[in-house]
């Protein structure tokens, strides 16, 4: 249920944005604590990205304060930081539902709000596309400004560099707003960098930096000594030279928290022309004790009690796949020297916290650049070493590029870790890792793998290990089956399937990883055989060739895009083999499958236990019965 207004009266009274313009500038502070206690609140119901959102309260109140959002174009970079956003632009009473069945999307979406001006998911996007709205608004004639908000995180992928190098050599009124929440800067915060940004965003010092250029460019040698002593001297108390080099105003460092001192900045920059940089410096967490101390924690609880900061626990039946991975990585560090980790910035989320602390110099967080994950491992592997990639399904698909010509072209052996393979639930569309089987079975000496339980997961990443090129394992998002798991590893034998039942009625079920303990209840109730696939590539075609000479029909079951997918694998081997027989493929459909719980999305894509019974069994009582097989 949403929480109750009666004691948020300045928030009460902010439906959109042209409400918040209404409010002297003297009322801002205190529509900054009432907007953080109603964030505690509310996410504690449900749970949702929290440490984040209460580090942006003031910068959120004062960007919608000083520009005409939507008329003006406020781009969000990922979009963990934009809960404020979305509670001052008429959703403050949905808040409670975001990411539930239904709900609001976890990040800005176009088709929820017009304040949404860009959808995000994936991080460093902002830049591009500020600068892409801000040369169409002035080729189109449209006296808009255009603001990008990106974190110190997300500044580390080169694609915002690539934009920053291009915005710098245009003329658009662009602004990049950089909220740097990294606690280890801490001390540039306070009246004397507010005074600096005050300064050089003001328009004396802006009519004298113009001014001065037309002067001094003529003479190239004055000229020339006029800019390096500029940068110099902000160089020397500034951490903005890069930004100036790029052909930005750099403005900052200021304090993030001073909603007034925000304003007038903004006042200010709203005046300039051509591309402007401020610098702001906030905290993760920001008035909340808990996720002050620990914001890794606090990124994206579950539900809280906000009195003692104590997250509730989900009943967890065993270890979730990403656990399994984690304990496989430190016991093959343990026997292995040559073994490495890499991640593009999810140390948690992949499970690599135990390793990353036990083996310190053999883990290697990249941060938020997957392109350089992958040619990195690469590079380690020429070596001689052993890299594993973490990387989720949504997040290899941005390195695409360096997969192929990178590491399978060169045919190195370099472990991918494919996590979050499949729906993710709550994270959405951005986040379905639904693609992944599709891309990358196309790709040449590669092995890909998808394990049916947390046994066969640390098997086959110890597979992985022994193939001399590249090796794939995917696996879902949370538990498995509740297979226990053997400390002992042996390697499963390459491209060879498991019959995990013999059934007699000529239907035989295909699956593929999860989806194999989804389909043993409907390969019992319709007495149809039932394989644990185990391999997309190489695929076990001669027991699929053997199945279809023995069988009536197959149904092939996968969590991911039926386009391309394993079930187009299997259809590949009858073609060749020229079998035909009734083959119904059944995967992710042809649409994008939004937010929800795990289960929700599952329902939505005709995956979850009820539909697949339903799905099968409608179509298997479609088939002749009196059909004969076509091999014998």
């Amino acid at each position: 249920m949403s929480t109750p207004l009666d004691n948020y009266p300045l928030l009460a009274g902010i439906e959109t944005p042209a409400d918040l313009r209404r409010l002297p500038v003297s009322k801002l502070p205190a529509l900054a604590r009432e907007l953080r206690e109603f964030l505690i609140h509310s996410v504690s119901t449900r749970g949702g990205h929290f440490a984040a959102g209460l580090g942006t309260v003031e910068l959120t109140i004062a960007l919608h304060y000083v520009f005409d959002t939507p008329q003006d174009r406020l781009v969000w970079d990922v979009g963990h930081q934009a809960y404020p956003h979305k509670v001052l632009t008429g959703r403050r009473d949905r808040l409670h539902t975001i990411k539930q069945d239904g709900g609001l999307a976890p990040f800005p979406a176009r088709a929820e709000s017009e304040y949404d001006t860009f959808g995000v998911g994936h991080s460093s996007t902002s830049i591009s596309a500020a600068l892409g709205m801000a040369v169409g608004a002035a080729r189109l004639g449209h006296a808009r400004r255009v603001v990008a908000v990106i974190g110190d995180g997300a500044l580390t992928a080169g694609m915002a560099f690539e934009a920053l190098n291009h915005a710098g050599t245009l003329p658009a009124n662009l602004l990049v707003v950089l909220n740097d929440n990294d606690m280890s800067i801490s001390e540039n915060v306070g009246a004397l960098s507010n005074h600096f940004a005050r300064a050089l965003s003001g328009r004396v010092y802006a009519h004298l930096r113009e001014g001065g250029k037309k002067v001094l460019r003529p003479m190239p040698t004055v000229w020339e000594l006029a800019r390096r002593s500029e940068e110099h001297l902000k160089g020397m108390v500034l951490p903005g030279t890069l930004f100036e080099e790029l052909g930005f105003n750099y403005i900052g460092p200021m304090d993030g928290h001073d909603v007034r001192a925000l304003v007038s900045t903004l006042r200010n920059i709203r005046k300039l022309h051509g591309p402007q940089f401020l610098h702001v410096v906030t905290r993760k967490g920001k008035g909340y004790a808990p996720a002050e101390a620990d914001p890794i924690k606090w990124h994206g609880p579950g539900p809280f009690d906000p009195a003692s900061g104590t997250i509730f626990k989900e009943k967890s039946s065993g270890p979730t796949y990403s656990q399994v991975f984690g304990e496989w990585l430190c016991d093959m560090a343990e026997a292995d020297p040559r073994i490495v980790g890499i991640t593009p910035a999810m140390r948690e989320g992949s499970g690599l916290v135990e390793f990353s602390r036990r083996f310190p110099e053999r883990y290697f967080d990249v941060a938020i650049a997957e392109q350089h994950a992958v040619t990195f491992a690469a590079g380690l592997a020429t070596e001689g070493l052993k890299p594993v990639v973490a990387i989720y399904s949504t997040f290899l698909q941005r390195a695409y590029d360096q997969l192929i010509h990178d590491v399978a072209l060169q045919n190195l052996p370099v472990v991918f870790a494919i996590d979050r393979a499949g729906l993710v639930g709550s994270d959405g569309a951005t986040h379905q890792g639904s693609y992944d089987l599709s891309f990358l079975r196309c790709i040449p000496n590669t092995v890909i793998m998808v394990p049916a339980d947390e046994n066969e997961c640390r098997q086959m990443l110890y597979t992985a290990t022994t193939v001399p090129g590249p090796a794939l394992v995917r696996y879902p998002r949370g538990t498995g089956p509740g297979v226990a798991v053997q400390p002992a590893m042996s390697a499963v034998p390459l491209g060879r399937a498991q019959v995990r039942r013999e059934g007699r009625s000529g239907l035989a079920l295909l699956a593929f990883g999860p989806m194999v303990a989804a389909c043993a209840p409907i390969a019992e109730r319709l007495d149809a055989t039932l394989v644990n696939m185990r391999f997309v590539k190489p695929l076990d075609a001669e027991l699929v060739s053997e199945l279809a000479a023995h069988h009536k029909a197959l149904v092939s079951i996968e969590e991911n895009a039926v386009q391309g997918g394993a079930g187009s694998a299997i259809a590949e081997v009858l073609a060749a083999e020229g079998l035909q027989l009734p083959l119904l493929q059944v995967g992710i459909p042809d649409r994008f499958i939004e937010h929800g719980s795990r289960e929700g999305c599952l329902r939505a894509a005709g995956l979850d236990p009820a539909s697949l019974a339903a799905t099968i069994e409608r179509w298997w009582n479609l088939q002749p019965r009196e059909r004969l097989r076509l091999v014998q």
